[in-house]
């Protein structure tokens, strides 16, 4: 009777995490923990980017970033509008957009006692 129970149990278990990992409403879509941001021909090596840090850990929304996206849960790619080397639209290329969003925030940031990168080999590790 006992190893009936704990069968059940068992799969009732299973069947519930089942159900909440595939049901839209509940599961909750994630971005990649990091994304490595490559500029092709960049003289610097790429930039390691945390979701986690920025988002859980200094609480920043996701539109600070991804400011012109329709659906914040399915951003797209910042060189939609930040082209590599031509301004589009009165939009800065992806270098100097990344450099003024990232380093203005670090500098903010930097400024009330947190600690953020705002040097070039901070970011750009090998």
């Amino acid at each position: 009777m006992k190893q009936k129970s704990l069968i059940l149990v068992v799969f009732f278990s299973l069947l519930l995490s089942l159900l909440y990992a595939f049901n839209p409403a509940v599961a909750e879509k994630r971005p990649p923990e990091v994304i490595s941001i490559i500029l092709e021909g960049a003289k610097l090596p790429p930039v390691a980017f945390s979701h986690t840090t920025h988002i859980e850990k200094a609480k920043i929304d996701c539109t600070a970033c991804h400011h012109k996206d329709k659906d914040p849960k399915e951003p797209e790619s910042c060189l939609k509008c930040h082209l590599l080397r031509e301004a589009k639209d009165n939009e800065p290329v992806a270098k100097d957009a990344f450099h003024k969003k990232c380093l203005t925030c670090h500098k903010d940031v930097l400024a009330k006692g947190i600690n953020a990168p705002t040097k070039c080999n901070e970011c750009h590790k090998k």
